[in-house]
């Protein structure tokens, strides 16, 4: 299959160190700070990274990509494709097949049933999955035998590397979350804090919002793996604190997303003690515009689609948003080199990437003004913009980091600059992120006018991602708010590109359908990007076996982590 050829090469060895590893949990301890803390370790419950990130740790998938997003084998024994069988020659089913031995960290056999079991949970109709769109287009999961996985699709896929691929759809154990399934998924505490699983480490304790616990896995299939026996992951602070504490004190052997300043990053680096490493992928900090109406009067319908939002509904407005902003000033202040001012959603791989949305990296105030005018919205004696007695006036939240605040003022000031009023809002990240249903205050719940926040996704092929925005990944509360389409976005020819894409092989010609759906987006304005990020983090001089990956969680090869010694 051309398409398969392409797109995983040659399947990549694994990054290891070359540094001997006597026996498992011979380091000691590592240290790990994410200062947006997981609220969960149950990724099919929450969209937020740090929550996909901290799961990585304990879950795997089949498979997953490695460095240069090569798809690699991890509970398979190889990637399946129609040369070696694996992928039917129609397209419509993929083969798996588990590696012998593999054990729970209980000590009880990993199965196919188990995979069963993940598709069934995610999928279920009275429950919501944040990671649904991995299973676009499944019509079912058989349990060949104890260690064969049968996918079906419904339609022909060229691409069906969606299920149990990457961190984002890893495997759950089927029984410990069998009494999990539809709308009591979020109840099942025990279990979405302490999942049994796979990985390197298991977790001891939880806290939410604050520390993981976690040790060696005594069941991994590596007996000489990890290298260390404890790990404390903990969460919340700043980015700032974060980068100090292992650049600077040594006190954390591993700080992520240091959303910083490039000059403050810098001096800290320069105390010696650690390593800033950072590379490109598919991570854009954007605005979501919410197409729906986030008023507290609407109760239960309040950000739902059965009511349209008074005036993000007009393209005008959305347009003229967006035109105002100077996304080279916000790299400059924001990034430096680590950032790319970008008009696209998808900034990656360089063949999905359009050109035909370029003209946003120029700012026009005058152009934007000149747009509301012809809109017919009129500036008021205190110069705020109003048409049929809506007044231009928006709630801009985020999740608290002083970047993005720094963002929020100067974006507040250049939409005053239109006549349009802004009242900012910061929320913490771990409750921003979080994908608690009860919380108000989620990005998934959105009840503002406008949020903005960075995302990415697995690997280098977009079908999956650009799903994200089909009607019914909209949250809601029949999802218990899960789902990834913020926006609430709903228009049918979206829909009939994902399905498209779904079904063509043609490298050429999914760049085309993955392009068309990102123009969509963009010159409908429903997401206004702002920059693409590279991802900064950092690690102590003395954590070796670290190889930072764009293509799935920073963390995916934990196991290979290990203490440099002293020379």
């Amino acid at each position: 299959m051309r398409l398969t050829k392409i797109l995983l090469g040659a399947v990549a060895a694994m990054a290891m160190s070359s540094a001997a590893q006597a026996e498992r949990g011979a380091d000691g301890q590592v240290n790990i700070i994410y200062w947006q803390a997981p609220s969960t370790m149950n990724p099919y419950l929450s969209g937020g990274t740090k929550e996909l990130e901290a799961a990585s740790l304990v879950l795997e998938p089949l498979a997953r990509y490695d460095q240069d997003g090569n798809m690699v084998p991890f509970l398979a024994e190889d990637v399946p494709t129609v040369a070696n069988g694996g992928v039917s020659a129609d397209l419509t089913t993929i083969t798996w097949k588990l590696k012998e031995g593999l054990k729970w960290a209980d000590g009880s056999a990993v199965t196919a049933a188990d995979a069963v079991f993940t598709w069934k949970y995610c999928s279920h109709p009275e429950g919501g999955c944040a990671q649904s769109e991995k299973y676009n287009d499944v019509t079912g999961v058989e349990a060949v035998d104890d260690r064969t996985i049968k996918v079906t699709f419904g339609v022909s896929k060229p691409f069906p590397y969606g299920p149990f691929v990457g961190a984002q759809a890893p495997l759950i154990q089927a029984a410990q979350f069998a009494n999990c399934l539809g709308a009591k998924a979020p109840e099942c505490t025990d279990a979405n804090f302490g999942p049994i699983g796979t990985g390197p480490f298991a977790v001891t304790d939880f806290r939410p919002n604050d520390v993981i616990s976690l040790e060696a896995n005594s069941n991994y299939r590596d007996p000489a793996k990890p290298a260390f026996a404890k790990v404390t992951f903990k969460g919340g602070g700043d980015a700032a604190a974060a980068g100090r504490s292992v650049l600077e004190t040594g006190e954390f052997d591993y700080a992520w997303n240091l959303q910083l300043a490039p000059d403050v990053l810098a001096n800290m680096q320069a105390a010696g003690k650690g390593t800033v490493v950072s590379s490109f992928g598919t991570l854009v900090e954007r605005i979501m515009i919410n197409m729906t109406n986030p008023d507290p009067a609407l109760g239960d319908e309040r950000a739902t689609a059965k009511h349209a939002h008074p005036f993000l509904s007009d393209m005008a407005v959305r347009k003229a948003l967006s035109m105002a902003v100077d996304r080279k000033l916000l790299v400059e202040i924001g990034y430096g080199d680590a950032g790319r001012p970008t008009c696209n959603v998808l900034p990656a791989p360089e063949i999905y990437k359009s050109s035909a949305n370029d003209a946003c990296l120029v700012q026009d105030i005058e152009s934007a003004k000149k747009l509301l005018d012809d809109a017919g919205w009129v500036a008021g004696g205190d110069g705020v913009r109003a048409k049929d007695g809506k007044r231009l006036s928006i709630l801009f939240q985020s999740s608290t980091n002083a970047v993005r605040q720094d963002f929020q003022a100067l974006i507040k000031q250049w939409w005053s600059d239109i006549g349009v009023e802004t009242e900012l809002r910061n929320i913490d990240a771990s409750v921003f992120f979080g994908g608690d249903p009860a919380s108000p205050d989620t990005f998934q719940k959105f009840f503002a006018d406008v949020e903005m926040y960075a995302n990415n996704f697995d690997g280098t092929d977009p079908e999956s991602y650009m799903a994200n925005w089909e009607c019914k990944q909209a949250p809601r509360p029949e999802t218990q708010w899960q789902g990834n389409n913020m926006p609430r976005y709903c228009n049918a020819d979206y829909d009939a590109l994902v399905a498209e894409m779904a079904k063509t092989g043609d490298l050429n010609e999914r760049a085309r359908l993955a392009k068309a759906m990102n123009d969509k987006l963009m010159q409908e304005y429903i997401i206004l990007p702002l920059v693409d990020r590279g991802r900064v983090s950092a690690h102590s001089n003395t954590l070796g076996g670290v190889v930072l990956n764009t293509w799935d969680s920073e963390l995916w090869n934990a196991a290979d982590w290990h203490r440099v010694k002293s020379q």
